[in-house]
This record gives C-alpha cells, structure tokens and sequence, in this order.
C-alpha cells in the first residue's frame, strides 16, 4: 500500500539513531510548517492558544510544534472562519506545524462513555447481543442540567455542546474534513474513547468501530488533498483499554492501513503510568518503526516523559504542565524531600508548591539549573508574592517555566540518545 507521506520526494519521518541500551530514538519529523526533531513535547494550545502565553513566548521557548483541538475549534471559532484565513497558522499567527486532536477524547471526557463506567457492573450482567444492541442508543451523563446528550452509533457520534447545548454531529469524514479545513500539519483519525473500567465486550466493539473509522477517515483524506497548499499528515489510533490481545489486534490493524503515523490512546495512557507502560510494551514489537509514535496525554510529571521516550515514542503532549503552572505547580529538578511527597504525583513529585509560605523570602529562582526567563529574572519570592496578589503575570511566568523545563528535558533526552546514553539520564531522575 502507498504511504500517505510517500506523495512528498522527503519521507514525513527519519529515524536517526536508536539508543544502544533500550527503545528510546531520535528522529525528525520533515512538515512544510518545519521539522520537528523528536522526542518531542508538544504545548497544548487548545483554542488556538497556549493558556497566559502568545505565540511570541511560544517561540522563545523553541517550541518545534504545539497542538490544537478539533472538537473546540469547531464549537469556536468555527473551522469555516479559520479556513477563510488560510488555516490555523495563519488565523493565530504560528509558522511553525501544529498538530490537531480528532475530538474523539474530548466527546469522550464529555460524557459519550461515563455512564458505561458507572454502571459497570450492570453492563457485565447483559450478554453480547443485548450489549450490541445497548451500544448503539442514546446515551445521557448524569450532569448539574441533566442537558448533555451524547448519542454514538456505526456512523458517528452525535453531541451538544459544553458551551450553549446546541447539537452537533462528528462522522469520520466530518472529523477528518474539520481538520482540512483548520489545516493543520499533523491530523487524528476519529476514534471511540473506551474507559479503562468498560468491560470486555463493548471495548471489543468499540475498538472495531475504532477500526472501520479509521480506515473511512483514511479513505477521506486520500481523496481530498490539502486545502491549504501544504501537506498534512493523518495518524490512526490504537485503542483497546487495558486487554492485552485488543491492543495488540488494535496495533496490528491500525499498522497495516498505511497511517503516516501511530498514536496510542485511550483512558490509561498518561493517567495511569504503570498501565502506560504496559500497554507501549504490547503495542511497540508491532507498530512500524519507520512510523512516529506518538503517546496521547503524557507530561504530568517529568518522570513520565522519560518513560514513554525508553519505550520508544516520539511524541506526547498534556494539558497537565501549564495548568499546574497557573495554580503555582512549577517543575523542579530536584525532588521534593520524602515527607512532602504526594501520593499519585510521580515516582519522587518533580514539582513546588510556589504558594507555600516557605516561598515567601525565598531569595532563590524556582530551579538553580533552568535556564527560562523566569528562572533568570525573577525569585520564587517574587513568584509566591505575584500568586498571593492574584496577578495575572504569575500564571504566565509560572507556564514558561514549566513549558521550558519539558522542552529543555527533551532536548537532554536526544542529545543522550545519540550518545547511547539515556538511560543514564533516566536514571539522574529516579
């Protein structure tokens, strides 16, 4: 089968060097927006903004690509608007690639899947056939206006807006068409999100369903080249929640349909590490390594990057790092003593409180060794006073620290890499 990316003399992904000692890479990703060297951590960017920073910050912190969301673009601005100005690029003002989630998790987070895991065990109790009939109804999340309707079937998903209530519908192609239109480098199939708390049967189905998406997604953007006059690159999605032989035949599927890249999604990736890892050992033998791994959700904590990176993936992105940052939750590299660590954080909590009293003559930057601007100009007593004052600056010098302090990890992380040497810059972390 023709590779999407084969329409371009330059392959979309070069591997360069693998560490000797594990599955962790280097490569770079060629896009007509830049190349994108990996491993790489993307700044989410959701509304077309990077929360309390423009695009100027964004390129002062070398940021090689920042992601975007389907499902928010076109509730707001709407993707007719933004192809009226070219694309995403043009309408925000970024020159550098941007990457653009399907939508499936957000409808997902919205509550598509919710009731399934809160009446588990009633969906245990039904057999097969009454849970495929089941799976095709409407569907209601239990909500303060008892308003938000979600209805998903073989052709789509059918939603209302978190914003007015007002009715949409995402299909394969609809999805797939919206990302033409915002025109970014890098696009998601559309798939169905399962929790991890679904039971076998209807995490089957919906890995299926998952399946045929995919390729009706694949099937759209080959016949609809790029509105834009650049190239964009579509990525299929693993999914099969925690079962071992659905991942693998998800992997297997997704592998085989000729995606310019794998992503692995689904509710345990990045909220639930050790699963995380777990599931990139089941998937990695299997997916093309020719091919960019791209691991959804992942940068709670510092540590979490490292890990995927050793099991061979190549991107990831979270919302984590700069909403930590506008509550004062700044990256350290330094763990915090034994007693202060808190349960659920990472293995050692790279992470401080800035609001702790302890901060408020602290004459030090957050981190001795960050380079940011933040880390160069201001103290964490300064910090502690701008989050007491409630000052929007504080939120904004909070995100550049962190953001840099993840950009700045992965740019240690190649450099070890090639130097077959990452997993003595894991092990400085643990």
């Amino acid at each position: 089968m023709l590779e999407l990316s084969q329409i371009n003399s330059m392959p979309f992904f070069e591997l360069q060097h693998k560490d000797k000692h594990c599955q962790a890479r280097t490569g770079i990703m060629h896009t007509d927006h830049g190349d994108i060297p990996t491993p790489i951590f993307m700044p989410v960017g959701t509304q077309a903004a990077v929360k309390t920073l423009d695009q100027a910050d964004l390129e002062k912190l070398d940021a090689k690509i920042i992601l975007g969301n389907t499902y928010h673009l076109h509730l707001r601005p709407g993707e007719d608007l933004i192809d009226s100005f070219g694309g995403l690029h043009k309408f925000m003002n970024w020159p550098r690639p941007i990457l653009t989630d399907s939508g499936g998790f957000q409808v997902f987070s919205l509550g598509l899947q919710r009731d399934i895991k809160e009446n588990k065990k009633a969906l245990q109790h039904k057999n097969t056939s009454t849970l495929q009939h089941d799976n095709t109804a409407t569907r209601q999340q239990n909500s303060t206006n008892n308003q938000k309707l979600v209805e998903i079937d073989e052709d789509g998903v059918t939603f209302r807006s978190h914003l007015d209530g007002s009715s949409h519908r995402f299909t394969p192609e609809s999805a797939t068409e919206i990302q033409h239109k915002i025109g970014a480098d890098i696009i998601m199939a559309f798939d169905e999100c399962t929790p991890d708390a679904a039971n076998y049967d209807y995490t089957k189905e919906a890995m299926e369903r998952t399946h045929r998406w995919a390729r009706r997604c694949l099937d759209f953007h080959k016949e609809n080249k790029s509105r834009h006059g650049y190239q964009q690159f579509l990525f299929g999605i693993i999914q099969g929640a925690k079962h071992r032989d659905l991942r693998e035949e998800s992997a297997k599927m997704i592998a085989e349909m000729g995606f310019d890249g794998i992503a692995i999604g689904g509710e345990s990736i990045g909220y639930n590490m050790e699963a995380t890892k777990q599931i990139l050992d089941w998937v990695n033998p299997i997916i093309p390594e020719n091919k960019p791994h791209y691991a959804m959700g992942i940068g709670l904590d510092p540590t979490d990057l490292l890990t995927v990176v050793e099991k061979g993936v190549d991107i990831f992105d979270c919302v984590a790092p700069t909403r930590l940052a506008r509550h004062g939750m700044l990256f350290s590299s330094l763990p915090l003593p034994e007693g202060e660590i808190k349960e659920g954080v990472g293995a050692k909590n790279h992470r401080l409180n800035i609001n702790n009293s302890k901060f408020a003559a602290d004459k030090n930057p957050i981190d001795k060794t960050c380079a940011c601007s933040t880390c160069q100009n201001y103290t964490r007593a300064y910090l502690h006073h701008l989050f007491a004052a409630g000052e929007i600056s504080a939120m904004r010098l909070a995100t550049i620290h962190n953001l840099h302090f993840l950009l700045n990890l992965m740019s240690e992380a190649r450099k070890a890499i090639a130097e077959d040497k990452f997993m003595e810059l894991k092990r400085e972390w643990e």
